[in-house]
Formats: structure tokens, sequence, C-alpha cells
């Protein structure tokens, strides 16, 4: 295998209705994308709470929420985490921010994310780090790939401004 047949084929285009979805997020109450009113939706899809290049993301975003929050944006992670860790993962970073449940994988799937990675040699399925950024009619407006951890926030409001 060479190193394209590890990226995501999005089948999800620019214009195209976000697929919905409905979920928890770490405090247990149920979240549905149909129902967020917001200028702009940051969804950032990540592979595991408190990994290094997950933590340095969060942190990233977390220290920089108060400038996406300005632009019109809400934001949300989503992992396959379940609401505890996430819970833990909030807490320890202070992350102001929602993070969403995702066990099943079934929203990482219905936006292309779920794949066949390769990390150190090793094959294995897991989320590839992707933001979908929604306008308010829940169309994508654009697809972050690759993420750029350390300066994701920079990625997310020159999207949205473009």
């Amino acid at each position: 295998m060479n190193q394209s047949d590890f990226r995501p084929h999005f089948k999800l285009q620019i214009g195209d209705t976000a697929p919905d979805f409905k979920s928890k997020i770490q405090n247990g109450s149920t979240i549905q994308l149909k129902k967020i009113k917001s200028d702009w939706i940051v969804l950032f899809f990540y592979p595991q709470d408190n990994t290094p290049t997950c933590t340095k993301e969060a942190c990233n975003l977390r220290d920089n929420f108060e400038e996406i929050k300005l632009a019109g944006a809400a934001l949300f992670g989503i992992s396959p985490d379940s609401e505890s860790k996430h819970q833990k993962f909030i807490s320890k970073f202070d992350l102001p921010y929602d993070l969403i449940v995702d066990m099943d994988h079934q929203i990482a799937s219905a936006y292309d994310v779920w794949g066949t990675k390769k990390f150190m040699g090793i094959v294995y399925d897991g989320i590839h780090r992707t933001t979908y950024i929604l306008n308010k009619h829940h169309k994508i407006h654009k697809i972050i790939y690759p993420v750029d951890s350390a300066i994701h926030h920079q990625q997310i409001l020159e999207s949205i401004n473009s």
C-alpha cells in the first residue's frame, strides 16, 4: 500500500448538506446537528482524548476560542471516546467547548473521516484528523485536511473568512 491509500476519500463536497446526527456530549446531554443554530458550525474530528497531537489541537482551540466565537462559530470536537473520557479531557485542560461522543463511529463514517490509517508501520482503522466548517444552513463550506494541530484556529478562521 502506498501513502495515498491511507488518506480519506471525501464523498461529501463543498455545498453539500452536512449529514445530520444525534449523539451524547461529555455531560450526558444529547446534541443534534439540525438543532444547532449558529452562523458557522465547526466540527473537528480527532482520534483520541489525551494523546499528544490531539491535546495540542484541543489546547490551540481553547486558547483561541474567543476569537472563533467572535467569528460567529459554534465549535464541537468529535472522537470515539466515551462521555467520561471527554469530561476528564475537558476538566484536565479547561476546554470551553463540547466534545461529542462517537464510540460507534457513525458520525465519523458519515463524514468520511473513519478509515484505514498507518502509524509506525502498523495499519489500523481510526479517525483521520479533519475539520468540517458548516454555514448557518448546515451546508459544507470547507473541509480542512490535513489539519495542523499547532495552528488549527488559524485554519478555521481563514476558512470562515474565505
